[in-house]
């Protein structure tokens, strides 16, 4: 109980109130992205429609080279992501490493909070694991498009279709969900990267962090649900 007590001793109150709203609000908008996906119509459902529908105009053709390429470069942006995710974990730990000439850097910057180096640490911390996170959702996103690229190349010629009676439906719902989950599971690590920059308002204040945390959410739902290019993709 004591120890307990120790670690919430070591932020304000109003810090851990902004923490708990950051996880509390990309958790609960992913559970409702996830959920109005299906009851609603979002970006994610709209090309999961498209997806769809490539896969069944796969079936049809007797060269799948042009299918092959689409999938090769749709899994060239989680690949660069993950890539990215790299080199900004390194420069996270790098800073980590040398906190304490950087807390001192900080304290001189206008509007930036002046707080202690464990603090400090803990901010970075935070950026990290969201980091870490967005890796493992990239590199499992192009690995579900390499399951869907095999998908595609196991599927039988067009004509066979035909002649053993297969369903071309059931190939389509199969491999285009599989290429679906692949750009789910990258919309996911995209998401990360946009509360990213609310966590980084936590350096400013914990107000500041709120407010970016409430604004990040707003823009990922006007854009999930609001934009004009789900209103174009679903005329």
């Amino acid at each position: 109980m004591e120890t307990a007590l120790k670690v919430l001793q070591v932020l304000p109150w109003l810090d851990w109130g902004a923490v708990a709203l950051f996880f509390g609000g990309w958790a609960a908008y992913a559970h409702f992205a996830r959920r109005k996906s299906g009851a609603q119509h979002s970006l994610l459902a709209a090309t999961n429609q498209v997806r769809r529908q490539w896969m069944m105009q796969t079936t049809f053709r007797e060269v799948r080279v042009v299918d092959g390429v689409v999938i090769q470069n749709l899994s060239t942006s989680p690949s660069f992501f993950a890539s990215t995710t790299i080199l900004i974990i390194g420069g996270l730990l790098a800073v980590l490493g040398t906190s304490e000439k950087t807390t001192e850097l900080v304290r001189d910057l206008p509007f930036a909070a002046r707080t202690s180096t464990l603090i400090f640490d803990m901010k970075l911390m935070l950026l990290i694991g969201i980091f870490v996170y967005a890796f493992f959702r990239f590199t499992w996103s192009m690995r579900q498009y390499t399951f869907g690229a095999l998908l595609v190349a196991a599927a039988p010629e067009a004509e066979k279709f035909l002649e053993l009676g297969l369903s071309r439906e059931a190939f389509a719902d199969k491999a285009g969900r599989i290429v679906g989950m692949a750009a789910e599971t990258f919309n996911d690590g995209l998401r990360a990267y946009y509360f990213s920059f609310a966590a980084i308002g936590w350096f400013f204040s914990p107000l500041v962090f709120m407010v970016a945390t409430a604004g990040v959410i707003y823009v990922l739902y006007q854009r999930e649900f609001r934009s004009e290019v789900l209103e174009v993709l679903s005329t």
